[in-house]
């Protein structure tokens, strides 16, 4: 039997996949969720073969909830018409549904499901719908047991580490799995800038760039933070500061 759980805010639609599943009886309904938090604590407890996911739900979105887990199920989109979330399929093998979609419409993407070529591209999704406007305003982590959301004017600076990066903010630090490249790219837009190869900066906590002979600038924050810049990242300081 292969595990289905259907993560949708809206009633009708879960009840129209549950109609249509009825055709295939290998596989088992374990759960259906109302929103993406729901959802990641269902995908924890049931390890379900294959989730039909909603895009824009309430609290957090389908992509966001996607990015919580550490190793996501099989996926079926479903959403009504998104430009933005649509986009991010344009390039990859991930099937979707868009509302309200017919009987037959749904029997070719279990069949999609079936042949597994729906599988490579998911992180790509996930990351390309993660620069859409939709989401481009907050970052949403795993805080312990809890997730959290925070709203990209709350972080002063980011720090690499490792395979992750490190957010920080005045409640505290917060680990990401997402690259440094990544995040120079999709917070160019809130004045953010990379100093360094280790640390991208909230322009508007800094106070100052205090010299220093030996290890080079240090850029000094509102905070009292003091972050080592690299050579290059001296230039685009001094250019987006206009010194």
């Amino acid at each position: 039997m292969r595990k289905i759980i259907i993560i949708d805010d809206e009633v009708l639609a879960r009840t129209v996949v549950k109609e249509y599943l009825k055709d295939y009886p290998d596989f088992l309904l374990v759960d259906e969720c109302g929103d993406g938090l729901q959802g990641v604590k269902s995908i924890q407890a049931n390890i379900p073969d294959l989730i039909f996911l909603d895009i824009q739900m309430p609290k957090i979105n389908g992509f966001e909830m996607l990015e919580l887990l550490d190793a996501p199920p099989h996926v079926i989109f479903t959403t009504a018409y998104d430009d933005f979330a649509i986009k991010a399929f344009e390039h990859s093998a991930v099937d979707y549904l868009l509302k309200p979609f017919s009987r037959e419409r749904f029997r070719k993407a279990v069949e999609k499901y079936i042949d597994k070529n729906n599988i490579p591209q998911l992180t790509e999704v996930i990351e390309s719908a993660a620069l859409t406007p939709s989401q481009q305003g907050r970052v949403v982590v795993k805080d312990g047991n809890k997730i959290k959301i925070i709203p990209v004017s709350q972080i002063q600076f980011l720090e690499s580490a490792d395979d992750y990066v490190k957010i920080h903010t005045a409640e505290g630090t917060y680990l990401k799995n997402r690259t440094m490249n990544f995040f120079e790219t999709s917070l160019e837009a809130y004045q953010f800038t990379r100093i360094h190869r280790s640390y991208i900066v909230n322009t508007q906590m800094i106070t100052g760039i205090e010299p220093n002979d030996k290890v080079g600038p240090m850029l000094l924050l509102n905070t009292g933070t003091r972050l080592s810049v690299s050579k290059a990242g001296y230039a685009r300081l001094k250019e987006v500061l206009g010194i």
